[in-house]
C-alpha cells in the first residue's frame, strides 16, 4: 500500500503531467476549430494542409520508436520540458503566419517537439504512477484531463476569436494571431511546474545491463512476440481514426453545411467539453467492468454514431449538434481506455516505454493517410458524397477495432483460466 504522502506527491505529478499534454497538442491541431480560418490566414489551399498533417504524421511515425527508447534511457521530467519549450518557441514562428515552405518546416519541427521527446515520456509516467488495477481511470483520467484543459482554452481562444473578429471587420487572420498566442503563453506557464513538481522518472537501469547492444534487440523481440500487443495496436489505430475523423467536422460543418466561422467553432468546442465526461467515465467504469469489453462497446457505438452524421443534416441544427455530441463522447471514451490495454499486454517497466513507442509507431499511421484521404475522397466526389465516404469507411474501420478488442478480452480470460 502507498503511504498517503506518496499517494498526494503522484496525484501532484499525475496532475502536472496532464496539463502537460493538454496545453502542448492544441497548438498542433488548431485546424479542429478553426480550420477555414487557416486556410484563409495563411492562403493555402486544403490539400496543402493536408499535407502537412500527413508530414506531421511522418514524423510521427518515425520518430515514436525512438521516443519510448528515450523514455527508457533518459529523465522523463527533462524530456517534456524540452519538449514544452522548442513547442512554444516553434509556435512564436507559426504566429508570424510565414510562408507555406515555412509551415510545411514548422509541422515537421512539432513533430519532432512531441513525437520524440514529448509522447512515449508521457505516458511511460502516466504508466508508472497507476497502480495494476488502476490503469484505466489513469489513461482516462489523462486523455479526460488533456480535454479538459483543451476545453478551457479553446473556449476562451474561440470567444478571443469572436472579439477580434467583430473588432477588425472579420479579419481571420488577426483572430488567427490571437488563438495562437493563447496557445504559446498556456505552453510557457506550464514549464516550471514539470520543473518543479514531476520527479525524473529514469528506469533506473543496471548500468551494466544499459551498455549491452544486444538488449534492445532483444527487449524488441520480445515485444514483437506478444501477442497480445499486437491486439492492443489493432485496437488503438482502429480507435484513433474513429477520433481523427472529429477533426473534419469543422470544415463539414462550416464548407458543406454552410454554417459561420464562430458558430462552427462553437460547436467544435462543445464536443470537447464530451472529452472529460467521456474519457474520465470510461476509464472509471473500465475498472470497474471490463476495460477490453468496454472498449469494444465503445467502439461499436461510435461507428454507428459516425456513420449516421452525413444522414442527419437534413433535420436541422439541433440535430446535427447532438450527433456531433454524441461521436465525441464516444471516441472520446474510446481514446481514454485504449492505452489501459497495455496492461494487460504484460509488459515490465524497463521496456515499457520501448512497447510504447512501437505501438505508436503502428497505430497513429493514420496521421499520415488521413488528411490525404480525405483530401483525395473530397476532390474526386462531390462534397456531400466525399464526406459521406469518408465517414462510412472510417467507421467500418471502427468495426474492425471491436472485433480486436472482443479477441483481447477473450485472450485475457484464456490467460486468467
Amino acid at each position: 500500500m502507498l503511504s498517503r504522502e506518496k499517494k498526494s506527491n503522484n496525484l501532484v505529478q499525475f496532475i502536472v503531467t496532464v496539463i502537460a499534454a493538454g496545453v502542448i497538442f492544441p497548438l498542433l491541431y488548431l485546424r479542429q476549430n478553426f480550420e477555414v480560418s487557416i486556410l484563409d490566414s495563411f492562403k493555402i489551399e486544403l490539400s496543402q494542409l493536408s499535407y502537412c498533417y500527413s508530414l506531421l504524421g511522418i514524423i510521427f511515425a518515425i520518430t515514436y520508436l525512438p521516443s519510448g527508447w528515450l523514455a527508457d534511457k533518459f529523465s522523463c521530467r527533462k524530456l517534456i520540458i524540452l519538449s514544452l519549450t522548442l513547442t512554444a518557441l516553434i509556435g512564436t514562428w507559426f504566429s508570424f503566419i510565414p510562408s507555406y515552405t515555412s509551415l510545411i518546416i514548422i509541422f515537421c519541427g512539432w513533430g519532432l517537439t512531441t513525437g520524440l521527446t514529448f509522447w512515449s515520456a508521457h505516458l511511460k509516467i502516466v504508466a508508472m504512477l497507476a497502480g495494476k488495477e488502476q490503469q484505466g481511470r489513469f489513461f482516462g483520467s489523462l486523455d479526460g484531463g488533456r480535454g479538459l484543459v483543451e476545453a478551457l482554452l479553446a473556449t476562451l481562444a474561440v470567444s478571443i476569436f469572436a472579439v477580434v473578429m467583430s473588432k477588425t471587420s472579420q479579419d481571420f487572420t488577426q483572430s488567427l494571431k490571437a488563438v495562437i498566442y493563447i496557445y504559446i503563453i498556456a505552453i510557457v506557464m506550464i514549464i516550471p511546474l514539470v520543473f518543479i513538481f514531476l520527479d525524473e522518472h529514469d528506469s533506473k537501469l543496471d548500468k551494466n545491463k544499459t551498455k549491452d547492444k544486444h538488449v534492445l534487440k532483444k527487449d524488441l523481440l520480445e515485444i514483437l512476440r506478444n501477442k497480445n500487443i499486437w491486439l492492443c495496436t489493432i485496437c488503438i489505430i482502429c480507435g484513433y481514426q474513429l477520433f481523427w475523423a472529429t477533426y473534419s467536422f469543422s470544415g463539414y460543418l462550416q464548407n458543406h453545411l454552410g454554417f459561420g466561422a464562430v458558430t462552427v467553432a462553437s460547436i467544435t468546442v462543445m464536443k470537447l467539453w464530451m472529452r472529460p465526461l467521456g474519457a474520465i467515465s470510461a476509464g472509471f467504469i473500465g475498472d470497474y467492468f471490463d476495460t477490453t469489453k468496454l472498449l469494444a462497446i465503445l467502439m461499436v457505438l461510435a461507428s454507428i454514431a459516425l456513420a449516421s452524421l452525413p444522414f442527419t443534416s437534413a433535420f436541422g441544427l439541433s440535430v446535427v449538434i447532438s450527433i456531433v455530441l454524441i461521436i465525441g463522447l464516444l471516441t472520446y471514451g474510446v481514446r481514454g481506455i485504449y492505452w489501459a490495454t497495455l496492461e494487460k499486454c504484460s509488459v515490465d517497466n524497463k521496456t515499457k516505454g520501448l512497447a510504447i513507442g512501437f505501438i505508436s509507431m503502428i497505430a497513429y499511421l493514420p496521421d499520415i493517410y488521413l488528411p490525404i484521404y480525405r483530401s483525395w475522397l473530397l476532390t474526386i466526389f462531390s462534397e456531400s458524397a466525399g464526406y459521406s465516404t469518408y465517414y462510412i469507411s472510417i467507421s467500418i474501420v471502427g468495426a474492425f477495432g471491436t472485433l480486436a478488442a472482443m479477441k483481447l478480452a477473450k485472450s485475457q480470460e484464456t490467460s486468467a483460466s
